[in-house]
């Protein structure tokens, strides 16, 4: 579930998860429906497949915000985006990458900012940031606007859109 609370726009599939979590396949399904009998997943049929599910989360049910809100000050991310980010002021977007975007548990929180940033500045922030949430060490990668197509292009990892 954090996965695709983390990354709304991600999907899953069972075997995927029984391979990405080591644990039985039937543990898996029946998680999923749990999750799909309150409605906080929804079920999509592949086209090519019909005998692969793939499982994203209902970004329509009421309580998606309020689990969004407890995963991100979990990771950590509401104090980085509201002790680093929102402090820049010329940061235009956010991706964060690495494991924590794939909805593993990571030490890091890895991010890439475009924009015009006082890297100096930045780095302090982070020192901030880092002192509110011990147990997570932040790298940053910046970008300038001209140069987003140059992430956007070469990066093999997963990501996803934090803010715009």
């Amino acid at each position: 579930m954090t996965k695709l609370l983390l990354n709304p726009a991600s999907k899953v599939y069972l075997r995927g998860l029984e391979r990405e979590l080591g644990v039985s396949s039937n543990t898996v399904r029946l998680e999923l429906n749990k999750l799909n009998e309150m409605h906080l997943i929804k079920v999509q049929v592949d086209p090519d497949n019909t005998k692969v599910k793939h499982y994203a989360v209902n970004t329509a049910h009421p309580m998606f915000s309020s689990l969004r809100g407890i995963i991100m000050q979990f990771v950590g991310l509401d104090q980085i985006i509201e002790q680093v980010i929102d402090k820049l002021g010329n940061v235009e977007k956010v991706y964060l990458t690495g494991d924590l975007a794939e909805g593993k548990d990571s030490p890091f929180v890895d991010l890439v900012l475009i924009g015009d940033v006082d890297k100096d500045y930045l780095y302090q922030l982070i020192q901030k940031a880092e002192g509110l949430i011990p147990q997570k060490k932040i790298r940053v990668a910046v970008y300038a606007s001209q140069e987003q197509h140059t992430f956007l292009d070469n990066f093999n990892g997963p990501y996803f859109h934090l803010l715009n």
